[in-house]
């Protein structure tokens, strides 16, 4: 008798053929007719069974799918761990999970989060045990849970395992341990207990297994997420805990600069009102008043920029831009410059001074230009010559203090404007130098949204500019 006779004489064959489609394409919840407990409707009550089993492993894997994604959400490790708790009771009953992590090349497991149902909790983050020769290491290496369903009786067994002691303390009699392995690496334990005896099965295994390297990589994500988060805390702790220190140092070096000032001002000028009282012995060169002057000179200058730096440093450099004629302003400040330039045999020309208006604050401006054309003097052999030359373009107002010096090496013009830098090369005349110059001028240009740059090869001199926008 062929196959299509036997369907001919019964009717359910084709229901289960259809029953069966139905599976294939992933719909469990059908109806078998029986009927009778022929050899056909034991069939029948097999695929029904079958509908049955597929239909509750397929809901089991969308229950886990949906509650590995849930958890996966999370970025930090408590965060990941506490959806853990709340969601896994579907899959896995408990009354208490805990995470304890590998530390030390896999040497020791240290607990490092638990929650649970009862009100005391033993075994708290921090909870370390050696690894070695205990039955966690026997876990880890076989990969394969392990299963406790009488705690108290294990403990009589195990009197010495002050884990089980603990656990058994916070009203535990059954526990599930699940070693959790990232892509093979082995990460930590995920600890399922609960509060009534026999409480685990082989199923609840085979559940876990499932989904065990994807909650370990979950894990192990959000371990290092946790990391980097407490990374990012303690750096911005850091650099919280430097600026007050840094605006300490500022507050010390802005009253001491201050409190420095008027004495040697004083000293200053009764140095000054010596010279006036009797200039043919105290106006030498070689005096010793004139050196009071020279190094008082030199004492103020250094506290006036100590002063700039600690004010631009607590961001107090003030900028007041107005509107500035550029050729008189220029050779007013250009005029002082050649004098001092006049007493090493020097000449300081202006080139290019254009007629035009720009938006500066002229004092602050100034400070940049005597800060450039003083260091022009003081680093240029005696009898060279000093070129500053001015000009307008679509980028702003350029100025260029050109010197016939030594030049500058590039190593060091990557010092040329930081706080209290020095250089190799010395000053021609012996003149001092604070080392917080151009610092200050590189400040006040930034502060005018400019630039401030060199050009200079050695032995070739060097082209000290900066660029300020037409209008602030």
């Amino acid at each position: 008798m062929t196959f299509n006779d036997d369907r001919s004489l019964d009717p359910r064959i084709d229901a289960y053929i259809q029953a069966a489609r139905q599976m294939q394409s992933g719909n469990f919840r059908i109806e078998i007719p029986i009927e009778r407990e022929d050899a056909i409707g034991q069939l029948g009550r097999m695929l029904s069974d079958l509908a049955v089993s597929l239909d509750q492993r397929y809901q089991e894997f969308a229950r886990i799918d949906q509650i590995t994604m849930e958890i996966n959400s999370g970025l930090l490790l408590d965060e990941i761990l506490d959806k853990i708790y709340r969601d896994f009771q579907v899959l896995i009953p408990y009354d208490r999970i805990g995470l304890a992590l590998l530390e030390d090349n896999g040497t020791r497991i240290t607990a490092h989060w638990a929650r649970s149902s009862s009100q005391e909790i033993h075994i708290t983050r921090g909870y370390t045990a050696v690894m070695t020769g205990s039955s966690l290491q026997t876990i880890m290496n076989t990969g394969e849970a392990r299963i406790i369903n009488d705690l108290e009786v294990y403990l009589r067994q195990k009197p010495d395992s002050q884990a089980t002691r603990d656990i058994v303390a916070e009203g535990m009699r059954s526990s599930l341990t699940c070693p959790l392995a990232a892509n093979d690496i082995p990460v930590g334990f995920l600890f399922f207990s609960s509060k009534q005896p026999n409480t685990y099965t082989e199923n609840h295994i085979q559940i876990f297994r499932r989904i065990a390297n994807q909650v370990a990589v979950i894990v192990e994500k959000g371990k290092l997420v946790s990391e980097l988060a407490q990374q990012k805390l303690k750096i911005e702790q850091q650099n919280k805990e430097l600026r007050r220190l840094n605006e300490m140092r500022n507050t010390f070096l802005g009253m001491a600069a201050h409190d420095l000032r008027n004495p040697i001002s004083t000293i200053q000028l009764a140095a000054h009102l010596l010279v006036m009282e009797d200039p043919q012995k105290h106006g030498d060169p070689d005096s010793i008043v004139n050196d009071i002057l020279n190094q008082t000179d030199h004492m103020l200058q250094l506290l006036n920029d100590l002063l700039d730096v600690t004010n631009i440093e607590a961001g107090k450099l003030d900028i007041k831009r107005e509107p500035v004629e550029l050729h008189p302003y220029l050779e007013h400040i250009i005029s002082h410059h050649r004098h001092v330039a006049a007493t090493k045999n020097m000449t300081v020309t202006l080139e290019a001074a254009i007629r035009a208006e720009v938006h500066i604050d002229p004092q602050r401006i100034r400070q940049v230009i005597d800060n450039l054309a003083s260091n022009a003097v003081k680093y240029s052999p005696p009898g060279s010559d000093i070129v500053i030359r001015s000009h307008l373009d679509q980028q702003g107002w350029r100025l260029e203090v050109i010197d016939q010096g030594p030049g500058i090496r590039q190593e060091d013009q990557k010092l040329l404007f930081q706080n209290f830098s020095r250089l190799a090369i010395k000053p021609t005349g012996g003149e001092s130098s604070t080392g917080l110059g151009l610092a200050i001028a590189r400040r006040i240009v930034e502060a005018h949204d400019g630039q401030i740059g060199v050009q200079s090869e050695p032995g070739s001199g060097s082209c000290f500019w900066f660029q300020l926008p037409v209008k602030g």
